[in-house]
């Protein structure tokens, strides 16, 4: 064990003794957290992959195109009637390998952050599970982002499971071609921090203030009501990311114009995509969303 003095305001000074045993349990919490989180990503890849794909669809797609999908029933059939059943997992090995890190990153550093920001008197309840829930996505993007840029350029390719490169030969050419900056791996960082920044903000922020408001202290929630409560919090924070999600998938995905860049940064993604196809064209992927949610949720709690 070590002893620490801690000096009080008052001058006088406090022999603090941190114990191994407290420290042990402090790690372990922080192991739990990310294999926990680790779990529940990883289920939810296995389940929801087929309509990622197809959200994806949606959003690379641009109105008034011979190859544009009218409605979700659409792009099924003709997905599987062209491209095969396997064609619902195009780009999954990306997510197997970065969702499991990413959702013990998410987890674990949220926690992290709200322990900092609980350190400041001037900072209420509130704003530290808002505050800390979007700088957890925003140091979540970091992680993802490259996987991410590998797997849309995967889920937009129409050919066959087979016929396609492999995400590992994939990666390479893209790294050979443009690097690991924002041209290469990297493209559509900015996106994919606005992202996952603001669906943390509001998933976290919802959801512990809503659990903190419903429940006396010393309480706790049932675990339906949990998953109720945490299906609100993520249908709300997907439906407050969808510009920035369309806007991620529109830099990493296949540009309209050969050798011309059409979608150069986020704001300027998000305004043209308004300017040309109008606010509806945030709506094609709405309903998926709010499927991916029900199912994450129930993954999120059950791996916890």
């Amino acid at each position: 064990m070590c002893c620490i003095t801690i000096l009080t305001k008052k001058g006088v000074e406090m022999p603090t003794v941190l114990t191994v045993s407290k420290q042990h349990a402090e790690g372990k919490l922080a192991l739990m957290q990310l294999t926990a989180g680790g779990i529940a990503g990883l289920s939810e890849i296995c389940l929801l992959h087929p309509l990622d794909v197809i959200k994806t669809r949606f959003q690379l797609q641009k109105a008034g195109t011979s190859a544009q999908y009218s409605s979700l029933g659409h792009c099924f059939t003709d997905m599987y009637r062209t491209e095969g059943l396997l064609s619902f997992y195009k780009g999954i090995l990306p997510p197997i390998m970065a969702e499991t890190p990413k959702r013990g990153t998410k987890f674990l550093v949220f926690e992290q952050y709200k322990r900092l920001f609980l350190l400041f008197d001037g900072i209420s309840q509130p704003y530290v599970f808002l505050l800390a829930g979007f700088l957890s996505g925003c140091t979540e993007a970091f992680v993802v982002n490259p996987f991410e840029t590998v797997k849309v350029k995967l889920q937009s390719e129409r050919m066959a499971f087979a016929a396609q490169q492999n995400a590992f030969a994939l990666a390479r050419e893209i790294l050979k071609k443009d690097g690991f900056g924002l041209r290469g791996l990297n493209k559509g960082l900015t996106a994919t921090i606005c992202r996952h920044g603001i669906f943390n903000l509001c998933y976290f922020g919802f959801y512990h203030n809503a659990r903190v408001l419903l429940t006396a202290e010393g309480e706790t929630l049932s675990i339906p009501f949990r998953l109720l409560l945490g299906f609100i919090a993520g249908s709300l924070a997907s439906v407050c990311n969808i510009p920035w999600d369309v806007a991620k998938s529109r830099i990493q995905g296949p540009q309209p114009e050969p050798n011309s860049i059409k979608y150069k940064s986020t704001v300027q993604t998000i305004r043209l995509v308004v300017k040309e196809e109008g606010c509806v064209s945030y709506n094609k992927p709405v309903c998926l969303m709010f499927h991916e949610s029900l199912v994450n949720i129930n993954c999120l709690f059950l791996g916890i």
